[in-house]
């Protein structure tokens, strides 16, 4: 098998500087209407990049779980992986990988800690198996087996019976504060459409377009 001869054509449709709305946050929306609407997979899904104490990079999927025009919100362990390399290096980069509709959106800015009761009132909606799990959870540290965790999770389950499961210390959102919008429409013979959203020094959104 040659992978090299994997390849297809992007014939979803074209991109136009007609078409874009003049808040990426507006344009954001509208893409994000349609791959709901289109029922992809996941359409929250976005990959996390980040660079750890050491200028090494990181990739991982997370789920986007708000946006407005301060930022895209999504939650995790302070102390796993991702989050201290957010302590060292703020500046992170956001992918949503939409390729059932031959789209992408690459989102660049710095990430700011919610405050403890934006991140508790999310915690606190959350299905009673997930906060049980994020309360044991140590995460991106190494453990010996599955059975482990699952013991440890049931153990918290019935210390917590009720519905007052405690807030974990260590657990809170994100906020992406973006600077960089990039949109991405796969065109016919690698003649891609890619329209870059850039602030300016005057909080004015710029629009220009990329070459494939």
């Amino acid at each position: 098998m040659k992978y090299q001869d994997f390849r297809r054509q992007y014939l979803a449709g074209g991109l136009r500087r007609a078409d874009l709305m003049r808040s990426p946050f507006d344009q954001f929306q509208a893409w994000l209407d349609q791959a709901i609407s289109s029922e992809i997979r996941d359409p929250t899904a976005m990959v996390l990049s980040t660079i750890d104490s050491t200028g090494k990079p990181s990739q991982r999927i997370v789920l986007m779980k708000d946006f407005s025009k301060k930022g895209f919100i999504f939650f995790t362990n302070y102390g796993s992986a991702k989050g201290n390399a957010i302590t060292s290096n703020s500046e992170v980069s956001l992918l949503f990988p939409w390729t059932e509709l031959d789209r992408q959106v690459i989102i660049s800015g710095r990430a700011e800690k919610l405050s403890r009761s934006e991140s508790e009132k999310y915690f606190n909606s959350r299905p009673r198996e997930s906060r049980l799990v994020a309360l044991f959870s140590d995460q991106s540290r190494t453990v010996v087996d599955r059975d482990t965790m699952v013991k440890g999770v049931d153990a918290l389950d019935q210390k917590h019976p009720g519905d007052d499961i405690p807030f974990p210390e260590n657990w809170g959102g994100y906020r992406v504060n973006s600077s960089r919008m990039e949109f991405w429409q796969g065109g016919e013979n690698r003649l891609h459409d890619r329209f870059l959203y850039s602030l300016d020094i005057d909080h004015i959104w710029n629009i220009e377009r990329l070459q494939p």
